[in-house]
Formats: structure tokens, sequence, C-alpha cells
């Protein structure tokens, strides 16, 4: 314990039974490995399956090296993350998923990376072995972040990532309810990079991300970080009203001229819809912010800690 932790790897965990034994198979002997003093963080996000007790029984096995941390409810993979970040001791901190997507061995090069001078560390996973959907989906919607954040991010959903001390106790001094941990990183980085590093298939379980997942993480990254969008739809709306009122001259100049006609009626309908479906964009958009506000102002936990198992002076 008196000994300075150099390094810690913080693992979020939810349904994770079946691959957990592989994992620590491999990541126990890639950290022994580096040669420094390390500790891993695993938090259970409430798992509805042998997961904690599978945790528990890793860290009777090595409590010098392991911390557990165990929700009483599900609370989501970033405020997880965000719990393992505020029990952490490490100069440095590793985030990786529990799947094994991200081999253990890569974080070596990330560290290696920060030896250079760099303070957050992103990645770049090699070969993507996800279904083609998700590639096209993740390219678009990393494009459109990084235009309206400007938060530079090329693979944002590859969990291994490196972290300073510094960067992570000024994450710890943030108290928003919803946000995107890496972006919030690189804004507070002074020198970010990115590393490439290699991607594997998923062993064991299912994905814990959905298509809806994916959407709803860049709607919160991007209302989260940016005021864009509200000026987007601030702008669209005055162009559109600038064309209603335009339209609207035409249609009183042609009835002066023509007469009454109902020929144009459906055109006018469709009109009217396409305005009344932005509309009602606008309203969600001002919802998402509205949302966010009421979220942090009724100041609830933004998770809830049943126990956290650690050696505490040789004691489990």
């Amino acid at each position: 314990m008196n000994t300075p932790i150099s390094l810690s790897v913080v693992i979020p965990v939810y349904n994770e039974e079946q691959g957990l034994h592989a994992l620590f198979s491999r990541l126990y002997p890639a950290l022994d490995k580096l040669a420094i003093p390390y500790e891993i963080v695993f938090v259970n996000d409430g798992s509805r399956d042998k997961s904690a007790a599978i945790l528990r029984e890793q860290f009777q096995l090595r409590p010098d090296v392991t911390r557990v941390i165990l929700f009483n409810g599900n609370f989501g993979q970033h405020m997880a993350i965000m719990a393992g970040f505020e029990h952490t001791r490490g100069q440095r901190v590793v985030t990786l998923d529990a799947d094994l997507q991200n081999p253990p061995e890569e974080i070596s090069k990330l560290l290696a990376k920060m030896d250079e001078g760099f303070d957050y560390i992103g990645s770049i996973r090699k070969q993507r072995n996800d279904s083609w959907w998700r590639h096209v989906a993740s390219r678009a919607m990393n494009n459109f972040r990084e235009r309206i954040t400007r938060i530079k991010i090329t693979d944002q959903g590859c969990m291994l990532r490196a972290y300073d001390r510094g960067i992570i106790d000024a994450i710890n001094s943030c108290k928003e309810v919803n946000t995107f941990i890496p972006a919030l990183a690189y804004t507070f980085a002074r020198r970010p990079a990115e590393v490439v590093v290699e991607h594997e298939e998923r062993a064991e379980g299912e994905s814990k991300y959905s298509l809806y997942s994916l959407i709803r993480l860049n709607f919160d990254l991007m209302t989260g970080f940016s005021v864009v969008p509200l000026q987007w739809f601030s702008l669209t709306g005055m162009v559109v009203s600038l064309f209603s009122a335009l339209f609207f001259v035409f249609l009183v100049v042609r009835r002066l001229i023509i007469g009454p006609e109902a020929e144009g009626m459906f055109t006018l309908f469709a009109l009217v819809f396409f305005m009344i479906g932005i509309a009602l964009f606008g309203i969600g958009l001002l919802g998402e912010y509205v949302g966010r506000i009421y979220q942090q102002v009724r100041h609830r936990p933004r998770y809830l800690v049943e126990a956290v198992l650690e050696d505490v002076k040789g004691e489990k």
C-alpha cells in the first residue's frame, strides 16, 4: 500500500460471466509483464448474472492488485467508468472493455505513447470485426460529431484509452449527470494523441450496444459539448420563415391574377407538413437540452455503490 501505483486499469462489467475468466487469464499476465505497480478496478454495473460472484472470487485470488466496486443497480457504462476513476490511485489510468475486443496486451502500446509526453491517448481499431451497419453508422456519426463539437476522436467506440492523473482529477471534479468521458478528457488534454490497436471479435456473450444506444450516445455528446445544433435550427427556422412568407405573397398574387383554384392544394399541404416536421424536430432538439438541465438540477446521485472490495493493509 505504501508503494505508489503507476497504473490503474478500470473495467466496467455488465453481464459478462461467460468471458470474465478468459479476461483474467490474459489481463493479469499482460500487466505483470509491465513490471510496474498496478491495480485493476472492476466496476460491476448491476449485472444480473454471476459476474459479481466471479469478481469476488478473483479479488480473493489477487487482493494485492484487485479492487471491485459493486453497484446496487444498473447505471450505465459511463457511470461505471466515472466510479472507477474516483477510486483509482494510479498516476496513469487505462480503460478497458471486459469483452476482450480490445486485447489487454495493447495497454503497453498506450503507455509507450504517453512516455513521449502525451497526456491523453485514444485508440483506433486496426481492423474492426463489427457488422457492416456499425461501420457505416459509426463513421457517419463520427464525421457529424466532429463538425459540430470540434472534438477529434477518430474511433469513439473503442474503449481502450489512457489518461494522465491530471485529466482524471479534472474529470472527477465535474459533476455532470450525462457526459461522454473521452470527449470530456479531450477538452482537458494539453497533448492528446491516438494509436492504432488490434481488435478482436467478442469471444463470449453479446454486445450491449444497439443502434439506438449509438444514436443516444451521440445525442448526449453533441448536446453536452456544443450549442451548434440549436444555432443550426435557429438559422433553419429563419430560412423556412422567409420562404414561407415569400410563398404566401406568391399565392396571394397568383389568386389575384388567376383567381381561386384547387389544384395547388396538395402542394400546399406538402409544404405545411414539411414545416411542421421541422418544427417537431426543433421541439425535440430543445427537449434534449432541457432534459439535460432537468437531470442536472435534481442533484440526484449519479450512481449508488453497494460495496467496495479492496485490500486495506493486508486485510480483505
